[in-house]
């Protein structure tokens, strides 16, 4: 079952958190069809944050087609975005943690390690490899 985390210092609202932890655990096969999302009440309670904000976050992914809310049950998963990559994912995921490893043991603050994703990726979406100056 996913375990929700906030980023206070987030600009993501709240509840737009929420949604973006469920994609993402859709895509990486933690969350399958079938699957529960913990219930309103616990996860308001153990982020201290309003119910409401939590029913517009399933309420977001039942739009989208990615949860069912079944009343007096729960709100369950309908599909997945995990695509075809999703085998070659646990390698992948030891040796980002093992690069995560070499990049606390340099000194790198959890802000340098996003920031060199996030520009390493646009950089490398932008026409499909690296650029030579960031290789």
């Amino acid at each position: 079952m996913i375990e929700f985390v906030l980023d206070g210092r987030s600009k993501v609202n709240t509840y737009m958190q929420l949604v973006q932890q469920v994609k993402q655990a859709l895509r990486v096969g933690l969350l399958e069809p079938g699957d529960q999302l913990p219930k309103v009440r616990d996860v308001a309670q153990s982020l201290a944050i309003n119910p409401n904000t939590v029913l517009k976050a399933y309420r977001e992914l039942e739009l989208e087609g990615l949860a069912e809310g079944k009343p007096g049950v729960g709100t369950f998963v309908r599909r997945t975005l995990a695509g075809p990559s999703l085998v070659n994912q646990a390698e992948l995921r030891e040796d980002l943690v093992a690069w995560l490893g070499q990049a606390q043991a340099a000194g790198l603050a959890h802000e340098d390690v996003v920031a060199l994703i996030d520009t390493t990726i646009r950089a490398t979406l932008t026409d499909g490899s690296p650029h030579e100056e960031d290789a």
